[in-house]
């Protein structure tokens, strides 16, 4: 986990795009990553979520072009990756580059006028870890891209709303890899110290007060290290499963079926394995709305018990948890914590847990120790505070 203080890294960047294109950028924008708290693989099926965004961020450095042309680089990869605007496609640039071409072409194809762009980026969000680094490099590009090309993207709730669904197409799009809109979301629409509700049937937000601090707890995150990766397959199975389901059920998203009427909805279903994945997606948005109520009323011992009934569901219905997620939620809990759930797509990534913020060393290293038990590679955890959206830095 990076120590660098935001000012640092806003000079690296500087200073690493000045080296590499030969000029001073426009600007320096960021946008941050984000935990969901609640709410997992509801997003693409209509449902709620519950994200915050992190302090850990990914900053752009960006200048325009008048030829037309975008030229890339990354302070964590090699080289410059360079592609004609109107060329872009999901096969060109390809790798990395695609998230910051995608977000072009997509406000390309919603009419605007974009130009070309040198970008240098840097991040301080661990990639791979499931905290939507890709998002965090999308919504910083976008956020720059609106204030140089004069869009007016940044300057409200709507607006930004606006400049996620752009994410969001060029995520899914030319990026290819089939998220459903929360992680762009939490990037632009995140404020200080509060969760974003997200209703993803309306993409109606609200905000919801979430200081645990002040409540002497801390949040958790454990990244794992071990694999994590959207565009393999497993993700876009588990949505092509709910698809179905809508299909059998003739429902368009699976927000429709009530929670009341869960048994004889599954009863209706062909497999085990598409119930099961039905009640993953009607019990979480269910439990989203029980967090809710939970932080609004100060009740964190609830809001730990609906962690644990979240990792219960996407361990045993949704099939998305690995042995490392539950041997760091398993030990965080029997260390004290209220409650603890892997979040993020899943397949690896991190978890989170809400523990008393003095114990949050010691949590830390009983799961340093089970990991070096089972023969696992190391973790990494770090407590996190709930913060603010895409921005200009400079």
């Amino acid at each position: 986990m990076s120590e660098r203080t935001a000012e640092q890294v806003v000079e690296s960047v500087r200073a690493a795009f000045a080296e590499t294109f030969g000029h001073e950028p426009e600007g320096v924008w960021s946008a941050p990553g984000r935990v969901n708290l609640i709410g997992e693989h509801t997003d693409y099926n209509g449902g709620l979520c519950l994200p915050i965004a992190l302090p850990h961020r990914t900053y752009a450095g960006v200048s325009h072009r008048d030829d037309g042309i975008l030229r890339m680089a990354s302070a964590q990869q090699d080289g410059v990756v360079e592609v004609v605007l109107d060329e872009v496609s999901p096969e060109q640039p390809g790798g990395w580059g695609s998230y910051v071409a995608g977000v072009l072409w997509a406000l390309r194809e919603e009419g605007h006028d974009v130009p070309g762009l040198d970008v240098l980026v840097d991040s301080t969000v661990p990639v791979g870890a499931g905290l939507s680094s890709s998002a965090a490099l999308e919504c910083s590009v976008a956020a720059a891209v609106s204030d140089l090309a004069g869009l007016g993207l940044l300057e409200d709730a709507g607006s930004r709303a606006r400049l996620a669904q752009v994410c969001i197409r060029a995520e899914n799009e030319i990026a290819g890899a089939p998220t459903g809109g929360m992680d762009q979301s939490a990037a632009l629409l995140s404020d200080d110290a509060t969760a974003l509700l997200l209703d993803c049937r309306s993409w109606q937000t609200e905000q919801v007060p979430f200081d645990l601090a002040s409540a002497g707890y801390a949040l958790l995150v454990t990244d794992t290290h071990a694999h994590h990766e959207l565009v393999d397959g497993q993700y876009g199975s588990r949505r092509d499963s709910c698809q179905e389901a809508c299909r059998i059920l003739g429902v368009d998203q699976l927000r429709e079926v009530d929670p009341s009427e869960l048994d004889a909805t599954l009863e209706k279903l062909p497999t085990d394995e598409l119930q099961r994945r039905v009640k993953h997606i009607v019990t979480e948005i269910d439990r989203v709305e029980q967090a809710v109520a939970a932080l609004r009323s100060g009740d964190l011992e609830e809001v730990g018990r609906l962690f644990d009934a979240s990792h219960v569901s996407m361990r045993d219905d949704y099939e998305i948890s690995c042995e490392e997620l539950d041997v760091a939620t398993e030990t965080a809990r029997q260390h004290g914590a209220l409650g603890a759930r892997m979040t993020g797509g899943g397949f690896g990534g991190s978890c989170i847990a809400i523990v008393r913020s003095e114990s949050v060393d010691e949590v830390s290293t009983a799961i340093d120790a089970s990991f070096a038990d089972h023969g696992f590679t190391a973790p990494s955890s770090f407590a996190v505070t709930a913060a603010g959206s895409a921005r200009r830095d400079r």
